[in-house]
């Protein structure tokens, strides 16, 4: 079906109005983490090690007790007794472990005791009293280095099944995955070119710091506000932890600034609720920009081998990748999703990939939108772009010939549904940026990149009031305009305005259990809920209308917003419009509402096109990126604006971790730029112009098609980067980011 097709088919839904929620974010209405306050609230602050690995042989709080300001004092004791295992069972032991250390500091900044008092002032001093004596231990922060004979053990028996017998201890997880004879299909081969690529781990940067506020009674009832992207499996994880029961603790998520799937976890919320039960206070604790980045979750850094093997015409006969990730003192690097992604774009016939989680004395990684793949697309798509320069070939050609089409085998196992790789190719090799001209300096990279995307437990409840305005409760905090997304699409299916309906993003005691806002499933899972919840609530009218007929049910439809009789056994009566059934619903049945739930499946896969022009300056290593354009495949654009800020800011964050954010240990392990001083994220005059071109196949899992479109957009640009600043520098980049130093001492090893 032609795209003119599909958007004639919709009233409001591609539309583009004002989000609901902006007039209180311009106006400074909105609150976020730190905004909320309490009679009586008391202010936290944590302890953190200086040491990135240390037994803890003492701590002595009785100075800090003394203090007439210091109202609670927890350790690890005040937490409750969750027991380890390897493996999923042990995920809330990994949690507790990294909210507030056991036995052993596990890296730079790990929590080890926390304080409340009548000031945020008063509660910092206090944690100058508290005495710790640590005896330090060797430490390791590099992923091939932690791997090796030797090296020393983060912790015994972390490992799961997965792990092959002789591994060292800190290797906690490993995939490997593929089909075909990856051995003959090298052979096969006009060019075989393996090569090794490095990226260091990279942090979020979102603007607001983790807040929250929090109490809990001797009840064991308790109340919290904090920033969070999902504020169900913060109920669920801070029940957990404290021993008490999950349907005890309210939670309500405030504003979020920013995310990116790094508040996807919980860092400060158990502390608060342990010094609350402790003081019998509300206790609020804010971060510092530099507990942001010591304590909580950068992506992985990653060591990444990778061999593609392709004939002179271009065919990719065979590729092969080994990934290791680095997840911090804790298993969960995605070794596997980054193995799974690698070469995900391509129809394989021969293919294998490997993937390691390995720990280091680093802090506990978190999600950064598409967690691995940025990695995984880095190395693959350098390599396929060194074979496209070696053979002489067209870097889109080459693409299109290999990309994977409905009906391919992925290399990580199933079958593609319909999908739309191919047409994002084809746009990008139609656009006026692919054949512009380039000038002395600069170079010109193309990648593709691939994530998964997800469906997640998810609940919806849509409720009509007497004059025929509409109440949508979700789950799912909005991140990136979700409101106007899902109000897009309860107004397509009622038939009422947009501005007749209000978006609340409910607390865990008014709604059912929803998943966090990640894996790009909002618009996806929590918009196909409200489409079902905005149906339920049709039929009802349909019903109310039928019985003021005298009609069967299944006789009246629903029609731009009114109920309508239809079908041979309907009779002859005028439109009843959607406000006139509300009208008298009290007096005709009583309240209409819809609701649903579900854990939807069928999230569709997602392909992007990135195009980046660079320059390189020759004599100080500086590179920028001086023109880029993202082509990607959103399904369905349901708020066609709020889809472009997703595709320019995952190109815009790709652009400083490809170009300058980094983590730097020192020998000591301690981490040396945690402030934005020296941490440089891109700011606007880092930036070009950020060209977007939507490109829409439907996802045949939603019913208006629908692809999450959040994380697909930052998996290309590392690799389109490189590709750029190589072609400009005529040397190949094989490690991020991309400093001048780095590119100054690759120009000068390659003269």
């Amino acid at each position: 079906m032609a795209l003119d097709d599909r958007k004639s088919q919709f009233l409001y839904v591609g539309t583009t109005p004002d989000r609901p929620d902006g007039l209180d974010k311009v106006t400074g209405r909105a609150k976020f983490g730190a905004d909320a306050y309490a009679p009586g609230m008391l202010h936290g602050a944590i302890l953190r090690s200086p040491h990135a690995h240390a037994r803890i042989k003492r701590i002595d709080t009785s100075r800090a007790e003394a203090l007439k300001d210091v109202k609670a004092i927890v350790t690890r004791a005040d937490f409750a007794d969750v027991p380890f295992a390897p493996g999923l069972e042990g995920e809330f032991w990994n949690v507790l472990e990294n909210v507030m250390a056991g036995d052993t500091a596990l890296y730079d900044g790990h929590a080890i005791a926390a304080v409340a008092a009548t000031s945020a002032l008063a509660a910092r001093d206090a944690l100058k009293l508290i005495d710790v004596r640590y005896e330090e231990l060797p430490h390791v922060t590099d992923v091939d280095e932690a791997m090796k004979e030797g090296a020393p053990v983060i912790r015994e028996g972390a490992a799961d099944y997965s792990v092959p017998e002789g591994m060292h201890p800190n290797v906690v997880r490993y995939h490997e995955s593929g089909h075909g004879d990856v051995e003959a299909g090298f052979a096969e081969a006009d060019l075989v070119i393996e090569d090794h690529f490095v990226t260091e781990a990279t942090h979020q940067g979102y603007i607001e710091p983790h807040a929250c506020l929090a109490t809990l009674g001797g009840d064991g009832k308790g109340e919290l506000w904090c920033c969070t992207q999902g504020h169900w499996i913060v109920q669920k994880t801070c029940a957990a932890l404290l021993g008490i029961e999950t349907s005890q603790l309210r939670v309500t998520a405030s504003e979020i600034g920013g995310g990116f799937g790094g508040k996807t976890t919980v860092f400060i919320e158990p502390v608060a609720l342990a010094l609350s039960r402790k003081a019998n206070r509300p206790v609020k604790i804010v971060m510092s920009r530099n507990e942001v980045f010591r304590a909580t979750g950068p992506t992985a850094s990653a060591s990444m081998d990778v061999k593609i093997g392709m004939k002179k015409d271009g065919t990719i006969t065979a590729a092969e990748g080994v990934f290791r990730l680095q997840g911090g003192a804790f298993p969960g690097a995605p070794g596997d999703m980054t193995a799974m992604c690698a070469f995900a774009p391509y129809n394989l016939t021969n293919v294998r990939q490997v993937g390691y989680d390995v720990m280091t004395n680093r802090p506990k990684q978190a999600a950064y939108r598409a967690p691995g793949s940025p990695m995984a697309a880095f190395a693959t798509e350098s390599v396929i772009d060194e074979l496209c320069k070696q053979l002489g070939l067209d870097p889109i050609e080459v693409r299109l010939k290999n990309a994977s089409h409905e009906g391919t085998k992925a290399s990580y196992g199933p079958r593609f549904e319909r999908i739309g790789l191919v047409e994002t190719l084809e746009a990008a090799k139609a656009h006026p940026h692919y054949s512009a001209p380039l000038k002395p300096g600069q170079g010109r990279g193309i990648s593709c990149g691939f994530w998964f995307n997800h469906g997640g437990e998810t609940s919806v409840s849509l409720s009509l009031s007497e004059d025929g305005t509409v109440q949508l409760a979700v789950g799912t905090p909005d991140i990136g305009g979700s409101r106007a997304s899902m109000a897009l699409m309860a107004a397509e299916v009622l038939g009422v305005p947009y501005e007749n309906i209000r978006v609340t993003i409910a607390d865990t005691a008014t709604l059912g259990y929803n998943d966090v806002s990640h894996g790009s499933r909002v618009t996806y899972a929590s918009g196909l809920a409200t489409i079902k919840a905005a149906e339920d609530a049709v039929q009802r009218l349909c019903a109310r209308a039928a019985a003021k007929w005298g009609i069967p049910e299944d006789a009246v439809k629903w029609e731009n917003g009114c109920a309508v009789p239809s079908g041979p056994n309907a009779g002859e009566f005028d439109p009843l419009p959607l406000a006139e059934i509300t009208a008298t619903m009290g007096q005709t049945g009583g309240p209409i509402s819809g609701h649903y739930e579900a854990t939807p499946e069928g999230a569709g896969v997602s392909f992007a096109t990135h195009i980046v022009d660079a320059e390189v300056d020759r004599e100080t290593g500086k590179t920028k990126v001086v023109r880029y354009t993202v082509v990607q495949d959103a399904g369905k654009a349901i708020h066609p604006t709020y889809v472009e800020g997703q595709f320019q800011g995952g190109a815009a964050q790709g652009i400083g971790w490809a170009l300058n954010e980094e983590y730097i240990y020192n020998d000591s392990g301690r981490l040396e730029n945690p402030l934005f001083l020296d941490y440089r994220i891109p700011v606007a005059s880092d930036l070009p112009m950020i060209d977007t071109v939507i490109v829409e196949v439907p996802n045949p899992g939603h019913p208006y098609g629908v692809r999450g479109v959040g994380e697909t957009s930052i998996c290309p640009p590392l690799a389109a980067i490189a590709n750029a600043v190589s072609a400009a520098a005529e040397v190949r980049m094989r490690r991020l980011p991309m400093s001048p130093p780095r590119v100054l001492s690759a120009l000068k090893s390659d003269g």
